[in-house]
């Protein structure tokens, strides 16, 4: 009796040594568990995004407005009678000065609707708390109403706001409730990215029954570092790659009149930021693997070409088109990402034991 104790007791120490033993079933379920979770913290996520949902619109949509603005703004230099004429802000407006306003959209000014392109006499004077601001200098006429003297426009001169004012930089709907599952749409994705902390504790707490009891201890830099790369690869996407690639595909449509559906684009560029993000995760991910020895910078030397297969690859599928421009646009920093790894497990690895 005491022989089957001792030889029972070496078994739990045994399995608590390798992480423990699970049959296929019970990593199902245990599987179904953790989507079960990650899918109630996303709903949840979803459901506080959804109040910010028109901020994260704007946020999300003002580089492409940006770009369809600049494809469709004619392009004319200043040629001037002196030849030192310039173009200053509103910002440098000072008290007393006039001009002339132009509504560069139509405006709802109190009860009357005013017409894109509608212009005023307009001067600066303080209001009620000393502040610059601009008023109308004379009557406006809109349709059967009449904007008197003195009204306020709507434009702060103290806070430099900015316009894009093209033709037609708004993107499109087709349906009355394609606003609300644009919204939806918006509220859902902004909620993966704020749950990629927790999505990664899931992942972890799935994979770590396989690991050692020391190697456990990587799950706080693994998720802390994989969730600022995802935030650098979504960041980098958005300010660094998109802007250019809008820029060039808008620019090959200057001939047409361009309009683009609100769902398709945010389709698109959600898939650059969270692809991105994904790719981000290299080193971070690199470096986990490297700690734990089961990945060398010398293996990762050794199969550079099938990496740079998947790296074009993924760039084909990231990139908006097929040609080789926008290709090594998006392969170029993956390219980087993974010599990053390499240096970052030649310095971080380690090979694997047992404590």
């Amino acid at each position: 009796m005491s022989a089957f104790l001792r030889a029972l007791s070496t078994n739990r120490e045994s399995e608590e040594e390798l992480g423990g033993q699970m049959s296929f079933l019970e990593h199902l379920d245990e599987l179904r568990r953790r989507l079960i979770r990650s899918f109630i913290f996303i709903f949840l996520a979803t459901a506080i995004c959804w109040f910010v949902s028109k901020p994260i619109y704007a946020f999300l949509a003002a580089p492409v407005e940006r770009a369809l603005a600049d494809a469709q703004r004619r392009q004319v230099p200043i040629a001037g009678q002196t030849g030192t004429e310039m173009i200053s802000a509103l910002t440098t407006l000072k008290e007393n000065d006039s001009g002339r306003y132009v509504f560069a959209e139509e405006t709802k000014l109190g009860t009357s609707l005013i017409p894109a392109g509608a212009s005023v006499t307009a001067r600066v004077v303080k209001d009620a708390e000393g502040k610059l601001a601009l008023y109308t200098d004379e009557p406006l006429f809109a349709g059967n109403t009449v904007i008197p003297k003195g009204v306020r426009l709507p434009t702060e001169l103290g806070t430099a706001t900015e316009s894009y004012s093209g033709i037609n930089d708004k993107l499109i709907v087709t349906t009355a409730l394609e606003p609300f599952s644009l919204y939806i749409k918006v509220s859902l994705y902004a909620a993966v990215c704020v749950s990629v902390p927790f999505l990664l504790l899931q992942i972890w707490g799935f994979v770590s029954p396989g690991l050692y009891p020391h190697e456990r201890a990587y799950v706080t830099p693994f998720i802390t570092l994989s969730s600022i790369s995802f935030v650098l690869g979504a960041a980098f996407a958005y300010y660094v790659l998109f802007p250019p690639a809008a820029k060039y595909l808008l620019g090959l449509g200057e001939d047409f009149r361009l309009l683009l559906k609100a769902n398709d684009y945010f389709d698109f560029i959600i898939l650059i930021m969270l692809g991105m993000g994904v790719v981000f995760q290299m080193p971070a991910v690199t470096y986990v693997l490297a700690r734990i020895g089961l990945v060398s910078a010398g293996l990762m030397v050794k199969i550079w070409k099938t990496a740079l297969i998947v790296i074009l690859i993924s760039a084909a599928v990231l990139s908006p088109t097929a040609d080789i421009v926008n290709m090594l646009l998006f392969a170029a920093p993956m390219m980087v990402l993974y010599i990053i790894s390499i240096l970052v497990a030649w310095i971080f690895n380690k090979p694997r034991t047992t404590t």
